[in-house]
């Protein structure tokens, strides 16, 4: 039965995808993946002291533990317990009214009571300039998880004790900063995120100011581990399709040596994580995530399988962008048509080559094969063009929607 449908949305992908794409598969043998890496301004040494595993690994080791208990009901209330702990020893401000680091989240009951079902923890700092103080660069992380299922502990360190670690380095290095950024900075740990984002939507529906005043939301969900288990090191940032000033500063910013960005449209995912009501509200967002693994929601998400290094060079990398937006002279401003990536082209080639190429890709179904090498060969044919249509991208982005539901 699971093979018939996969059949049968396999079959959607392609028949309503533009026809004259369809093609068959290639049997040549594809180019060197080191040919198609995206070019990117690399760190030069000596540029500060970056975020590192020995700050990281604390927090993760600490929220993923099995005392904490998966992060939900009481644990939960344990955890942003921890942030605030952090919050108040950098001396960073309450961010909500009455001068607190809560933000309870409540719901109505049948007998018209309301109860108090989480609450986000959020801190800020002061921009330096008088007039752009006003505005605000937000990071933030999910702290939440599944909790006890069965009797089984969901750990939760790459989702997403990963992205809180994070948040709270980022937050830690500019609390230290001796020169302040002259936007200010918002540091937000939501709730709920593993029930429909209620965290982030009730934060959206009840800010503490205009939301018209957030220039930049970022949040980061699983950033530890790799897509499909993959041998690949690439970090994937979703939202910049929407302004083409954040592409550019993206770009400026440049990536840590030894880390793979790839850019790639939101579109491709849905929404999976807390930039969904930010992106409903047409603020500009970056969603750094390296992706879904075996055990994604799984009890066999834990400390010890989390790749360190990788999580303290995306903290770093979130570090510099946000200083470097938190001071440009114009803030990135929110497009509702985006021209074709290729760089979505280079990430799903370098994906699908893999996945074709690992042990995971012996498994495959027949339909999953075909998608996985349709997605291959024509991103292939994109990148040796050096351009990309907007039929070729839907094409794409059908292809790649089937992996994630059926592979990933």
């Amino acid at each position: 039965m699971k093979k018939n449908r996969l059949a049968l949305l396999s079959l959607f992908c392609l028949t309503t995808a533009c026809t004259s794409f369809v093609t068959v598969v290639c049997a040549s043998k594809p180019a060197a993946i080191s040919q198609i890496k995206p070019p990117r301004n690399q760190w030069k040494k000596g540029e500060g002291k970056s975020i590192s595993v020995k700050e990281i690994k604390p927090h993760i080791e600490y929220l993923a533990s099995k005392e904490l208990r998966g992060r939900s009901g009481e644990s939960a209330k344990v955890a942003a317990k921890y942030l605030v702990g952090h919050f108040k020893k950098w001396n960073l401000q309450p961010l909500f009214a009455d001068g607190s680091y809560y933000q309870k989240l409540s719901r109505k009951k049948e007998d018209g009571t309301t109860v108090v079902i989480g609450r986000n923890v959020g801190c800020w700092l002061k921009g330096s300039d008088p007039q752009l103080c006003k505005e605000f660069i937000i990071i933030s992380a999910h702290y939440d998880h599944l909790g006890v299922i069965d009797g089984r502990i969901y750990r939760g360190a790459d989702d997403n004790a990963s992205g809180v670690s994070m948040m709270l380095e980022v937050a830690h290095k500019f609390s230290k900063a001796k020169v302040k950024p002259k936007r200010s900075l918002v540091f937000i740990g939501f709730d709920l995120e593993e029930e429909m984002l209620w965290g982030s939507r009730w934060f959206a529906a009840h800010p503490p100011w205009e939301l018209n005043r957030v220039k930049l939301f970022i949040t980061a969900d699983m950033i530890g581990r790799s897509l499909g288990g993959l041998p690949i090191e690439t970090l994937f940032v979703l939202g910049s399709e929407h302004s083409p000033l954040l592409k550019k500063q993206m770009d400026k910013v440049g990536t840590p040596d030894g880390l793979e960005v790839a850019r790639l449209g939101i579109d491709l995912v849905g929404s999976r994580s807390d930039f969904a009501p930010f992106r409903d509200r047409k603020i500009p967002f970056l969603f750094f995530s390296s992706g879904i693994h075996p055990d994604y929601h799984s009890p066999g998400d834990i400390p010890e399988k989390i790749k360190y290094t990788r999580v303290a060079k995306t903290s770093e990398l979130v570090f510099r962008l946000s200083a470097h937006v938190a001071n440009a002279k114009n803030t990135p401003q929110w497009q509702e048509v985006n021209q074709p990536d290729i760089d979505e082209a280079r990430a799903l080639y370098r994906i699908s080559t893999l996945l074709l190429q690992s042990q995971r890709g012996k498994t495959l179904t027949d339909p999953q094969r075909f998608v996985v090498s349709q997605t291959q060969l024509k991103a292939k044919q994109i990148i040796e063009r050096g351009k990309m249509t907007s039929s070729e991208r839907k094409w794409l982005a059908r292809l790649s929607q089937f992996m994630l539901i059926s592979i990933f």
